[in-house]
């Protein structure tokens, strides 16, 4: 026998093929129907059918990817942008010239401009007004009383981002106004999304009148924070002052467009998804009060009795890990889109240029292939012994790459102060009235969550 009659043979070089299509589509509306009637359940099933599945919505052909491996390629491929129906829908909020929604040498320098304001070595400044808010939340809730959590996270939200990135004070009619105001844009959105009727969103019906005056009070509200810092001719250390002395590439100041998409980013998804994740949060301790107990004995441990600070944030392993299990269960953002600027391969699938690619955060961090009992609320899934058993790119709430939330820091340690500040303080229990089904729009939230806090002491 010869070297040459045992050596092996080449591997098989197979083609990109293509997706398989799924099923449930109707004529017209595609899946559409679907991811309107039910999205979370339809999203989290496609993962039954292969690692990318075709998908009709209305004439187009979209792309979903369910295997986290391929999700994270996609994040991390430059042949993939920011595009597609999400952001088509999310335009009239964004913008066009914001950092969410720009792509390369735009998007990288305005990464430049906003950075610094989100370093880890700059968060600790944020310390103060991320305490003294957190508190103030507890502090304003009486016994017994009951607490619409909606309302009062926006309230939060929307102050720490404006005290701290905007040094904006009185926030409280604001954070109502935007309260109310997210709710219907980002439903509105989501069926502009899913159901692309087009020239049917611009007629005069009830519907869109109502998503048009809440859209125009949003971008009011964004004017009247830009319009009160140029009046008062104050240049304060915030990102604010950033964005209103930025250059663009020629070093001319940028145009006012951008800093109001800029402002608008901050202000609205910003808080939207932060307000989204303490709602959920607040629902977890209703619903597994021996966690609320554990983040109580853990900061007490770590405080010693004394009222919890930024600066213990790094040591409360089992707060951050509820936060985290919270997330993973309830992301705010729930379903994310890209663009395919060529054609290219993706998990062994032919994507051509100009396609568009969805793929839900939601679905796959419920997948039961990458979570033991998947659907069990599980804080310690995170310690460092069981970590390694999820799969990379399985958990990824702030995105990877470039595309990166670039707030993660600051809203990790938020979102770990104030469920210390609250579980430490209080037990909850759901009242009468109480809805915490899933409200599903471009952004998860509860639908009504009503709770009553119970002192501890």
């Amino acid at each position: 026998m010869t070297v040459e009659s045992v050596r092996p043979e080449p591997p098989e070089v197979r083609e990109p093929c293509e997706p398989p299509l799924a099923g449930g589509g109707v004529p017209g509306l595609g899946h559409g129907w679907r991811l309107v009637r039910d999205p979370l359940a339809f999203m989290a099933g496609l993962r039954d059918h292969g690692d990318v599945v075709r998908l009709k919505l209305g004439p187009k052909t979209v792309y979903a990817v369910t295997a986290p491996a391929l999700t994270g390629a996609l994040a991390l491929d430059p042949d993939y942008i920011i595009a597609g129906p999400l952001w088509e829908s999310l335009e009239g909020l964004l913008g066009k010239e914001g950092v969410a929604t720009a792509n390369g040498p735009q998007h990288r320098r305005q990464r430049r401009t906003i950075q610094p304001a989100f370093r880890l070595d700059a968060i600790p400044a944020y310390g103060p007004i991320m305490e003294e808010e957190a508190h103030a939340l507890a502090e304003r809730w009486q016994a017994g009383e009951t607490i619409d959590c909606t309302s009062e996270s926006f309230r939060v939200a929307v102050r720490v981002a404006a005290r701290c990135l905007l040094r904006g004070d009185f926030m409280d009619e604001r954070a109502e106004r935007l309260c109310v105001a997210l709710a219907t844009v980002f439903r509105g959105m989501y069926r502009r999304m899913v159901v692309p009727l087009g020239p049917l969103y611009r007629l005069p019906l009830p519907a869109n009148r109502t998503f048009n005056r809440a859209l125009a009070d949003l971008h009011l509200v964004v004017d009247e924070i830009v319009a009160e810092r140029r009046a008062s001719g104050q240049k304060p250390d915030d990102l604010l002052t950033e964005l209103l002395a930025a250059k663009d590439d020629n070093g001319d100041p940028i145009g006012e467009q951008e800093i109001h998409d800029q402002v608008v980013a901050i202000l609205t998804p910003g808080s939207e998804t932060i307000a989204s994740t303490i709602m959920w949060l607040l629902q977890m301790l209703a619903e597994h009060p021996e966690h609320g107990d554990k983040v109580c004995a853990e900061v007490e441990a770590v405080t010693g009795g004394r009222p919890v600070g930024f600066e213990d944030v790094r040591k409360l392993t089992h707060t951050n890990n509820v936060v985290v299990e919270s997330m993973r269960l309830r992301p705010a953002v729930w379903i994310l889109t890209r663009r395919a600027v060529a054609d290219t391969e993706l998990g062994g699938y032919r994507i051509p240029a100009g396609a568009d690619i969805v793929y839900s955060p939601y679905a796959i961090q419920r997948d039961a292939r990458s979570y033991a009992h998947h659907l069990e609320f599980d804080p310690d899934r995170w310690l460092p012994d069981r970590v390694k058993a999820v799969p990379k790119h399985a958990m990824s709430p702030f995105s990877v790459g470039n595309r990166k939330c670039p707030s993660d820091h600051f809203s990790m340690s938020m979102l770990t102060l104030i469920t210390a500040a609250l579980a430490t303080r209080y037990r909850f229990e759901q009242v009468s009235g109480s809805d915490d089904g899933t409200r599903v729009g471009i952004t998860l939230r509860p639908q009504k969550l009503l709770l009553r806090p119970v002192p501890r002491r």
